[in-house]
Parts: C-alpha cells; structure tokens; sequence
C-alpha cells in the first residue's frame, strides 16, 4: 500500500496511483484529525471525496505516532492523552474515538489504537503496552460493530508484544480470539537487527490463523517484503518506496541507487532499461539527476512513479511465483541480484 499519510501520496496525482494499479492506499487517521479535521472530512462526505479517491483506504490509527512522537504523550489505560505536534493543542485519543473517527471517514480497513513499543523495551513494560493492546483492541470492536459502517468495513486487530516470544505468542492469542476480519503485526521493523525482525516475524506468522489476512505493518523493502510472504504475510505498507523518491534514491533489479551520482552526470539510459514505467521510457538518468540538482519539483514526480512502479511489478511477480508453485526460486533469484549492490 502506498502511503498517503494527508490524504495523498506525495508527489503523484491520484490518476497516477491508479495508473500504476494500485486499489488501496493508506492515510493516517492522527494526521487526518488534527488537519484538516474530522469535521472537515466528514462534511465533505468522507475521506474518498475529500480526496477523489474512488479505491479502497486503510486508515492506521495513529499508534505507530505514539511511539514515534514520544515527548508529546502519555499513555494510561483509558487512551493517550498528547499535544499537537503542530500547535501544541492538547488532546485525548481513546479507542473509541479512535474507531468514531475512521468511521466518520469512510475509511475501507480500520486499525484500532494499540501501543507500540521500542526494541530496547524491557519485558514489563512490554507486557504492559500488550495488555493495554489487547484491552483497546476489545473496546474498538464493541464499537466498531455498532458503527454506522460496520457492515462496509474491516476492523484488524494488532498483535504486539516486543521481541519476547511469550509475549507474541500471548498477544497472537488474545487479540486473534476477538473475532475480527484480518490481523496485523505490529512492533517490527523498529530499528532491530535483520535477524531478529526475521526470528520474530516467522515465530508470530506460525501461530496467527491461516483463514484470515495478514498484515505487516511498517514493512517496505523488497528483501523484507519476500521474508514476510515466505512466512505468510499478506499486505504491507511503508513510506519508505516514496520517502527515498524524493531523496533521489530508486530501486533497480541490482538494488537501490542514488541519482545524486556524479558518474551518472551524463549517463543516457534510463534508471532500468528493463522497466516500462513512463519515467524510464521517457527519461534518462542523466536528466532526472539534473532535476534534483536543480532542486526542480518534477524530480520527486519521476522517481516517485518508478518507485511504485517497481515496488508494484513486485507484488505481480510474486503472486505469480505462487500460482505457478516457484516462490522460493522468485526469491533467490531476486536477491541474489538485489542485493549484490546493498551494504
């Protein structure tokens, strides 16, 4: 899922999202309340009217800006209570509200508040932000199911608990046995080792059931993404395919590459001779650098639509691997040349 964490995925028009065939992208229901506004929205007749967004939108709850924005909340048990980070303005998050919110945007797939934690966390405190996770987890179902947009939309459930086994195996158990449409893995991709994401990610997926969809959250790299598959994963999201974009930074079967090269300075193939995305059928490397150099906006444009692109023709290859049974062999073979040009 591209991430349109305002309402849009930056650097592109809607027109060139579905383009690229993408159905589903996600905004951020934290950023959404506090601008434009819930009122705003909800007066425009929803999220996918304010936007002219006619797919489907997952709207995250904001808990991943919990973690993330630490010096302006404090958690208790009844929700979070912070202050805007964009004027200071205080509020209270619960995790009804939470749902009410996405409710009153229209949003397609809900994810309830939860607690994120670091991956230095201690195991109490740990267990803590688990049981409040499970608790909220709860109490947006109740609501969600008395929602006006029950029957239209679905509500995950987040499973959490660090990076101790017994907590995962514990949170897979709670919030799986709220009977919920899909379910999420939250907490990783936080700043641990590869090896540890890998441990934690196929201990989790083993005990989440097989029936429902699965979710990896935070998760946006090609050699994570085909971890997660392998272990059963999914859906994912992360701003990471755009946030590079627009620093200059595409994907290319040999692995990422930074156009602010200077041996590129006069180099006329495209980013990917292979790729049939209009930046590389249009326009060379050479050219796209000069754009960035000359700070001009349609660099971000360019390198945003291959990005997605690229990240897209993934997602095909890999379902395709599947139907026809050669998965594992999709993925050596990806790696094998991805990764030769990575650190």
């Amino acid at each position: 899922m591209p991430v349109g964490t305002h309402g849009t995925v930056k650097a592109l028009r809607n027109e060139d999202i579905e383009e690229l065939d993408y159905n589903l992208i996600l905004g951020n229901a934290y950023h959404l309340y506090l601008r434009p506004g819930t009122e705003v929205i909800k007066h425009s007749g929803g999220l996918h009217r304010f936007m002219s967004w006619k797919h489907n939108i997952l709207t995250d709850s904001g808990g991943f800006q919990v973690f993330s924005l630490t010096r302006f909340r404090k958690i208790k048990n009844d929700g979070i209570y912070f202050r805007s980070h964009i004027d200071g303005s205080e509020h209270l998050l619960t995790p009804e509200k939470v749902v009410q919110i996405q409710s009153d945007f229209g949003s397609d797939i809900l994810m309830p508040l939860d607690v994120c934690t670091p991956s230095d966390c201690s195991i109490k405190d740990a267990e803590n932000a688990l049981r409040i996770t499970t608790e909220w987890a709860e109490r947006s179902h109740n609501v969600w199911k008395k929602s006006e947009t029950y029957k239209k939309s679905y509500l995950f459930g987040i499973i959490q608990g660090n990076f101790f086994k017994e907590l995962r195996k514990r949170s897979v158990s709670e919030v799986c046995s709220i009977d919920l449409p899909g379910y999420a893995i939250g907490g990783l991709s936080v700043g641990e080792s590869p090896l540890l994401f890998k441990e934690m990610l196929a201990y989790t997926s083993l005990l989440m059931p097989e029936e429902k969809p699965r979710y990896l959250m935070g998760v946006g790299t090609p050699d994570y993404i085909l971890d997660a598959v392998e272990n059963g994963m999914d859906l994912f999201d992360s701003v990471f395919p755009t946030r590079i974009s627009r620093n200059a930074m595409v994907f290319t079967p040999r692995g990422t590459l930074s156009l602010r090269r200077e041996n590129i300075k006069m180099d006329l193939q495209p980013i990917d001779p292979e790729c049939r995305c209009y930046t590389c059928m249009h326009y060379s490397k050479a050219y796209i650098r000069h754009l960035f150099k000359a700070r001009e906006i349609n660099a971000s444009v360019l390198t945003t639509y291959h990005n997605l692109y690229f990240m897209n023709q993934l997602m095909k290859n890999i379902r395709y691997s599947i139907e026809n049974g050669k998965f594992k062999e999709f993925k050596k073979e990806f790696l094998k040349k991805y990764m030769q040009n990575q650190n």
